[in-house]
């Protein structure tokens, strides 16, 4: 069985939900998947905090070996522009059109023979894309993964799984994690939010403006 090694891909895979052949999560999907692979660059050491921004490193070496295509760009976006916060970064996730998240990673995957893509048009009208694992037990071991983080002995805990655990629990991602998980476990995502540096509270401080800004429009339409 072959594991993505990257937090964005993982985190795809866990919103991934087999019995509806779909990807979860739809409004938030995209800053969830930002925050990962800001996370992603920030455990590699490309990335590194100074006055609460993300600042990129100017010799990074072997670090990006192996970095998803998704996280490979946005590196490149931070190295190119001014140094912003970290939720000033997650807010910068499209979410629409062709280099949002969701569809980056997503491709990254299927070219990396995780998944496949068949294009569909729903009651033969509207195209859409509809995605099937190659290999459940990939999802199945990454849900594994963050059950052990939750319950397991802390010590033992992988930092990557500690830093995959923490941004689903942030991000309500129920497809992982239910709320009832994250009510009884939320002394021990406390302890595991750390392994992803400060991101978690800036994928907070997103979700917060973002729900913000729909409830404002819902208001104006209403």
């Amino acid at each position: 069985m072959d594991l993505p090694v990257n937090l964005p891909e993982k985190l795809y895979l866990l919103a991934y939900d087999p019995r509806r052949a779909r990807t979860t999560q739809h409004s938030t999907l995209n800053l969830l998947l930002q925050a990962a692979a800001l996370t992603e660059l920030l455990r590699r050491g490309l990335l590194y905090e100074e006055g609460r921004k993300a600042v990129a490193r100017v010799r990074t070496g072997a670090a990006e070996a192996g970095l998803d295509p998704y996280s490979a760009a946005l590196l490149e976006q931070v190295k190119g522009a001014r140094p912003r916060s970290w939720n000033a970064w997650i807010g910068r996730a499209k979410s629409a059109g062709r280099d949002q998240p969701v569809r980056r990673v997503r491709d990254g995957l299927a070219d990396a023979g995780l998944i496949t893509l068949r294009p569909h048009r729903v009651a033969g009208l509207f195209p859409v894309t509809l995605v099937t694992l190659d290999d459940p037990g990939a999802r199945e071991a990454l849900a594994a993964a963050v059950t052990r983080a939750l319950t397991g002995p802390l010590s033992r805990v992988d930092p990557a799984d500690a830093a995959l655990t923490a941004l689903v629990a942030t991000g309500r991602l129920r497809s992982a994690l239910s709320a009832g998980q994250r009510r009884e476990y939320r002394g021990r995502i406390k302890k595991l939010a750390p392994a992803a540096g400060p991101v978690p509270r800036a994928l907070t401080t997103a979700l917060g403006r973002r729900m913000a800004g729909q409830a404002a429009e819902h208001a104006a339409m209403g």
